[in-house]
């Protein structure tokens, strides 16, 4: 029995350093307030992501639109001081332009409304969040 928790916890320790070194993504060194800052800003977008699913799902266009607003510009401006110099240009170019394409989904669903572009725009956004987490990962400054 010991002898199989030990081959357990080994197991997990070398799957650990084998992932660490093998993960070649960009590191983000940022204090624990800025990278919580940028996760709780990812999970916002990503609740705002699944609610304009929703509307889109219930052929609701004000709802897409209002949901989409919220994820646009004005959500930008709220980040604080602290994140500027801390993240690369290229992060932040990449994240203002997925918060510009939510005011362009909120506006073209307003006039539009028409769901399956607000779909398609929205699908050519998320490859925007997929391109950012497969180029970034986020470690804490010790």
């Amino acid at each position: 029995m010991n002898k199989l928790l030990f081959m357990l916890i080994l197991g997990v320790f070398a799957n650990a350093v084998v992932a660490e070194e093998t993960d070649k993504r960009q590191i983000l060194k940022l204090s624990e307030p800025q990278r919580e800052h940028v996760l709780q800003e990812m999970r916002a977008l990503l609740s705002g992501t699944q609610s304009i699913l929703d509307a889109l799902a219930k052929d609701d266009m004000a709802a897409v639109a209002q949901q989409a607003r919220l994820l646009g510009m004005t959500m930008a401006h709220k980040a604080e001081d602290h994140l500027k110099g801390a993240l690369p240009q290229e992060f932040m170019k990449l994240g203002m332009t997925v918060h510009q394409d939510f005011d362009q989904i909120a506006a073209d669903a307003e006039s539009m409304k028409d769901s399956k572009h607000s779909l398609s725009q929205l699908s050519a956004s998320m490859t925007k969040c997929v391109a950012c987490h497969a180029s970034y990962q986020i470690r804490t400054q010790h």
